[in-house]
This record gives C-alpha cells, sequence and structure tokens, in this order.
C-alpha cells in the first residue's frame, strides 16, 4: 500500500450516525412491541457491529493512505478489536437465545453490552501476560545495560499496572450486599472496566500502528532525507543509535541512486547538549562526509532540541533550499517512526520514515516512551474519549438497574 494517496482525510462520523441509528431501532421495537426480544435485539446489534466493523476497517486503509502518522491510526485499529471481541460475545449470546428463548431480552442484551469491557479484557488476558512478562524481562537488561534511570523503567512500571489492573479485574468483578451497595459497586467496577479497556485498546493500537509504519518502504522518488538526531559521544561521533539511523539513510540513498540514478540531499537535524562537544547535526555531517558524500548535498540543522523542532527547523531548510514541491523521507530508529511522522504532519509536512533497529531489550521500553508521549500529547482528545466511555458505563449500568 502506498501513503499519501488520498487528498481527503477518511470521514468517522459515519460510525457515530450508526450507532444512532441502531439505538433508535431498538428503542422503537422495544416501545411498540412491549416484548422484547433477546433474539432479535442481538440480531440488530450483530448487524450494527458488522457495520461499525467494516467502517473502522474501511476508515484504517483510507487514514494509513491519507496519513497513517495519526491519532486516528491507533483509535481504529484499537477499537476494531474491542468490535470484535464484542461481536464474537453477541453471537455466543445469540446462539443461546435460540436454544433457550427468553422474555428478559432487554436486561440480557444491557447486561452484554455493561459487561462487553470486562469480556475484552479476559480474552485477552494471555497478551496482557507474555507482553507484561517480555516487557519486564527486557526493561530489566536495558537497566543492567543503561542504568538505572526512571526512564529505564517504564516497562516494569507499565508491565505492573497492566498486570495488577486485570488481577483487578478478575478477583472484584462480584460483590454482595444491599442493592444501593451493589450498584455502588457497580458503578466504579464498570466504569474502571471501561477506562482499563481504553488504554489497552490504545497500547494495541500504537503496536499495530508503529509495526505498519516500520514495515513500510517509501518509494525511490525522494529529494530529501531528513536524519533525526540524538545524543553522540564524548569525542562528537555517533553512538550506535545514531549510526544505525545514518546508515539507514544511506542505504536509502545508495538503493534510490542505483535503481532510478536520483540522488538525494541530507537534512541532518539535532542540536548540541549541554555536554556534547559538537551538535548532533555536525556530528551526523561528519560522519556522512566521511562515507563519501559530497558536502553540498548535507543541510546542517543545528537548533533542534526535540522531535518537534527537528521536523520544524528542516521543513524551513528544506523551502529556503528551494524544495516547496519535494519529497521528503525522514530516518530515525524503529520505535520512533511513528511519532516522528506525527511530528511531520503537524508541521504540514508530508515526510515518509525508515527505522533503523535498536538493540532488542532496548526497543520494549523506548515504546512505551512513545506510547505515553503520544496519550499526553491528544489530552483533550484523551478526556474527549474517556469521559464519553464513563457517561456511556454509567448509563448501561443505571438502565440495568431500570430493567431490573
Amino acid at each position: 500500500m502506498r501513503f499519501d494517496t488520498l487528498d481527503k482525510k477518511p470521514k468517522v462520523w459515519n460510525i457515530a450516525v450508526a450507532a444512532v441509528i441502531a439505538i433508535a431501532i431498538e428503542f422503537v421495537v422495544f416501545r411498540t412491541s412491549g416484548n422484547y426480544s433477546l433474539g432479535f435485539a442481538c440480531v440488530v446489534l450483530v448487524l450494527f457491529l458488522i457495520v461499525v466493523m467494516a467502517m473502522l476497517a474501511n476508515a484504517f486503509v483510507k487514514q494509513l493512505r491519507y496519513n497513517p502518522y495519526s491519532y486516528n491510526t491507533i483509535f481504529y485499529s484499537g477499537f476494531a478489536l474491542f468490535a470484535l471481541s464484542t461481536f464474537i460475545m453477541t453471537l455466543r449470546v445469540l446462539k443461546v437465545s435460540f436454544l433457550m428463548p427468553s422474555q428478559d431480552g432487554l436486561l440480557r442484551l444491557v447486561s452484554l453490552l455493561m459487561d462487553s469491557a470486562g469480556n475484552f479484557v479476559q480474552i485477552t488476558i494471555p497478551f496482557i501476560l507474555v507482553f507484561s512478562a517480555g516487557l519486564f524481562i527486557s526493561n530489566v537488561s536495558l537497566i543492567i545495560h543503561e542504568g538505572r534511570r526512571l526512564v529505564n523503567r517504564l516497562g516494569m512500571i507499565l508491565s505492573v499496572l497492566m498486570v495488577g489492573g486485570a488481577a483487578v479485574l478478575m478477583l472484584f468483578d462480584n460483590v454482595s450486599g444491599s442493592v444501593d451497595e451493589v450498584l455502588r459497586h457497580d458503578l466504579f467496577f464498570n466504569t474502571y472496566e471501561f477506562i482499563y479497556l481504553y488504554f489497552e485498546s490504545m497500547l494495541a493500537g500504537v503496536i499495530i500502528a508503529s509495526v505498519i509504519v516500520v514495515k513500510y518502504r517509501p518509494d525511490p522518488d525522494k529529494d530529501y532525507m531528513i536524519v533525526l538526531g540524538c545524543g553522540i559521544r564524548k569525542d562528537g561521533t555517533p553512538t550506535p543509535l545514531l549510526r544505525g539511523r545514518i546508515d539507514k539513510a544511506l542505504e536509502f540513498r545508495n538503493a534510490q541512486l542505483e535503481k532510478t540514478g536520483k540522488d538525494l540531499k541530507f537534512v541532518v537535524s539535532g542540536g548540541q547538549g549541554p555536554t556534547e562537544v559538537i551538535s548532533e547535526a555536525e556530528c551526523m555531517r561528519n560522519y556522512l562526509i566521511s562515507c563519501g558524500i559530497e558536502p553540498e548535498r548535507v543541510l546542517v540543522e543545528d537548533r533542534s532540541t526535540d522531535t518537534a523542532e527537528n521536523m520544524k527547523f528542516s521543513k524551513e531548510l528544506i523551502l529556503a533550499d528551494g524544495g516547496a514541491d519535494a519529497k521528503v523521507a525522514f530516518a530515525t530508529t524503529n520505535y520512533h517512526v511513528f511519532r516522528g511522522g506525527l511530528k511531520a504532519r503537524r508541521v504540514k509536512m508530508r515526510a515518509v520514515g525508515i527505522g533503523a533497529k535498536t538493540r532488542w531489550y532496548f526497543w520494549p521500553n523506548a515504546a512505551v516512551r512513545e506510547f505515553v508521549g503520544l496519550l499526553t500529547e491528544h489530552r483533550i482528545k484523551q478526556a474527549i474519549i474517556l469521559g464519553s466511555l464513563i457517561l456511556l458505563s454509567i448509563a448501561l449500568t443505571l438502565l440495568a438497574y431500570k430493567v431490573v
């Protein structure tokens, strides 16, 4: 699949419209019949979920073609998994409803919806345990090799939170007591399930999106290759991590030159840290020249201090060099490709990324940092989605008690 082949963003409001229509249909059926069949309710829900999954899949494909470096890419893939889980559970309930017809259809349907988050977590327990164990082990290796800084412990923290959160869901699912006590428990517990579901879906979405963009290979028609900087050695030479990024950029340039005869210019991007003898950009420039690249083919951007500034200042250099309509790629480490592309889009620059490999124990913890960074950069979206999930959980819980 080629990226950047659509001119318009995929529309997502049709998913919300489908939800409203499905709810309206079920409400009308319940109000007019007075006898809500569980089988019919499940059929409506199955059809709705099929429509939602189709819309999510379609939106996901269109998003990849328009802009894979987007929060929407995470959202579509993560919640498509949740919709698939609910779809499977609904089919199971539908099968039971035909074998054992019941008159409490609305209650059963509401209970199914209310338990959908918990069911999804239960289905994904093997993934949670395997992923958390691998994350914890890789984090221990990272600490052994790189030291005990807090940033090197993020993977361990996330793995403990994931397993602990799942344990809470398994151990405190049911409670006995008065109606008010059970209601308070269910209001809190169901909300907790939906919040856990959301972050688990987003983590799955980040993994899926990151793998897709890393596997993508840009077309060999680029005019500029941005190389994103990172720390350098005390003597001003690149670290293995930085050298991997430069070598990846060189590999792409050489392959493009051999295949099409078209050369490109490098934009080395990275400022000078307080303990660095030269800027990261100058370090990369020296390395490229030592590899046989002509100095005039290397543009130096040495003001940036983070990824956002990498992209902003690199775009300014490209424009100043006459590259208003240039085709651009960027090279970084594999775990950082998705976020790098996201930052490029923030400055309205269409650039596709290529990722250099890194040590096995470094990637999982770095991916966690990217996950946390992506979520914190979209605080308004997080608040809207989480708020909607909390309201949905409360509404379903109260509806279940009203039906009873």
